[in-house]
């Protein structure tokens, strides 16, 4: 249990168990506690890092909008005070998309990456989504009393009534338009693109992404010859949807299987 004062942030982690190091990053309004169901499948063999973004669990806010390309820099500043040679990221949902920028604009840090639930347009996610990301404002905080979310905020945040400015900060961030297609085509670290079967955009979108890294364009071959060429991947994980993906011993077990795998 440490903090690291890092890219104007004063960030919170954990590291738990041993191995080569492996970055684990949360969802929104969340905090690394989330991946308790299944963290010993990631502990097992791995030196696991475990930080609280900007303004979640235990890492206070600071005055700076939630940006996810600053909240990347933030995991690769990190990276850097820890003294790690290029861990593997895996990150759900919002980790999801700061592992995906961290990759796309620190991949020299970066092993592999798996990059779960996380969209890479915003306007491929469906849209009764798009419509109930629209009501996060501070003025929702009442409503949420009765949540996880807000009983994991009151026990872990430095000062717990911030949670509306939190909802504030989550709306405006989530009502920002954004495409990452072309930059996704450059990526050139090893990903593992994971989605469930029921996630909050169409299974059809992650297939999209492995389209765009050289995946599903062809067969694969007896020898894997035809595989993509930077060595991604695609898994789309039965019976889960968006809100229990992180807790399914699917995701740890299809992680690991990419992240051990040579070559």
């Amino acid at each position: 249990m440490s903090y690291a004062d890092v890219n104007g942030i004063n960030l919170y982690y954990e590291i738990q168990g041993e191995g080569r190091p492996l970055v684990l990053l949360h969802g929104g309004l969340g905090s690394g506690e989330m991946f308790a169901p299944i963290l010993p499948a990631f502990t097992a063999n791995r030196r696991v890092i475990l930080p609280d973004l900007q303004g979640h669990g235990r890492t206070a806010d600071v005055d700076r909008p939630f940006d996810i390309r600053t909240m990347a820099d933030d995991i690769a500043a990190l990276i850097d005070h820890l003294g790690l040679e290029k861990p593997d990221v895996v990150g759900y949902s919002l980790g999801g998309g700061v592992g995906l920028h961290l990759a796309l604009a620190h991949p020299h840090k970066v092993g592999k990456l798996v990059s779960a639930s996380a969209g890479i347009r915003r306007n491929a996610t469906h849209a009764e989504i798009l419509a109930q990301q629209g009501q996060v404002t501070g003025a929702a905080a009442e409503f949420m009393k009765e949540t996880p979310m807000y009983e994991s905020y009151q026990r872990l945040a430095p000062r717990p009534e911030d949670f509306p400015r939190l909802l504030d900060k989550i709306g405006a961030a989530m009502a920002v338009d954004f495409d990452l297609t072309d930059e996704v085509r450059g990526l050139s670290v090893p990903t593992l693109i994971v989605g469930s079967d029921a996630d909050i955009v169409p299974a059809a979108h992650f297939v999209e992404i492995f389209n765009l890294l050289d995946g599903g364009l062809r067969d694969g071959g007896w020898m894997g010859e035809g595989r993509p060429k930077g060595g991604h991947a695609l898994a789309i994980l039965p019976g889960t949807t968006h809100y229990s993906l992180f807790m399914s011993p699917l995701f740890p077990a299809v992680a690991m299987a990419f992240l051990d795998q040579e070559g």
